[in-house]
């Protein structure tokens, strides 16, 4: 319906001094320099361009799109074609991040012949430079970095393990399960994993686990102690219609400017203020002289049908 040229344009001043492509090895290079890694979600071609030319290292295809784009209650809805699809859009979009989709639930847990076949999928069909698997599933992460796929894990509070856990609980909160999450933390560094997310756990665990582990750590609700945060991009920008988790910090208020917007855009139409008079198309002059003619003429015509 838009004239407007959507894909394409001038890269911002942002990215264009921001040329180096993030790969995993780029990740464990940060660490190993103490460098920050940043993070944040996206989920189609217009959130992931504005996360990439803002600078973000990695950006992360997340199974949250169930609840913030597709409106389900949970994760567990979304299916590996709608992960494919909101994936191809976002690496449209992307020029130096590093591209991670989020295995749905469904998709790996069956056999480890199932995920590294959807594993294979999500880099042949939607362009993902990397994927992100829940859970201390060892061998599996072991088989797809075999297959030559860059592997992220995900431990503590695994969303995809949502009715296991009773709920959104913080983890890792007694000796026992502190023990747990360091070993399978180290277990699934040395099956290959690139990097691991540690969300919902206590702050001190996350930086003992960090300290121990030779591969990146990316923090959610984990403390200020990891090697990286990541965000849901909704909840940043105030777009999830729900009070926000502890660990989220607003940076704006989208969804108050938006819904401003779209109700000034209402009234305007409401009231025919929009479109005005300059922002329409009109005739050439001949056109309209032509077209004045023919209305002139239209009631010599009729009288004359009648007679």
């Amino acid at each position: 319906m838009s004239l407007t040229s959507f894909p394409g344009g001038a890269k911002s001043p942002r990215l264009a001094s921001l040329t180096t492509k993030v790969t995993v090895p780029t990740l464990g290079e940060m660490k190993r320099q103490g460098k920050p890694i940043s993070a944040l979600t996206a989920y189609d071609y217009s959130s992931a361009r504005l996360v990439d030319e803002a600078g973000i290292d990695l950006l992360l295809v997340g199974d949250s799109l169930a609840m913030v784009v597709l409106g389900y209650d949970n994760t567990l809805a979304v299916t590996m074609d709608e992960m494919l699809h909101h994936t191809r859009a976002v690496r449209r979009a992307v020029n130096r991040a590093l591209v991670v989709a989020d295995m749905p639930f469904g998709s790996y847990h069956s056999s480890i012949e199932e995920g590294l076949s959807n594993a294979i999928r999500f880099v042949k069909e939607s362009g993902a430079e990397a994927v992100k698997i829940e859970g201390p599933r060892v061998e599996l992460v072991r088989a797809i970095a075999n297959a030559e796929i860059p592997v992220i894990g995900h431990l503590g509070l695994t969303p995809q393990s949502l009715h296991r856990m009773g709920g959104y609980r913080v983890q890792a909160r007694s000796a026992e399960s502190i023990r747990q999450i360091k070993s399978d933390a180290r277990a699934l560094a040395d099956a290959g994993a690139g990097a691991l997310v540690l969300e919902g756990v206590p702050r001190e665990v996350a930086e003992e686990i960090t300290a121990e582990l030779p591969i990146p750590t990316i923090g959610i609700g984990a403390g200020p102690g990891c090697d990286g945060q990541i965000l849901v991009f909704h909840d940043l920008l105030n777009l999830t219609f729900a009070p926000p988790a502890k660990f989220v910090r607003r940076y704006a208020d989208a969804g108050a400017f938006i819904r401003a917007a779209i109700e000034n855009y209402r009234k305007d139409v409401e009231h025919r203020a929009f479109p005005s008079d300059e922002e329409s198309y009109h005739l050439p002059e001949t056109a309209r002289r032509s077209l004045k003619t023919n209305r002139d003429e239209l009631p010599i015509v009729a009288e004359l049908r009648k007679a």
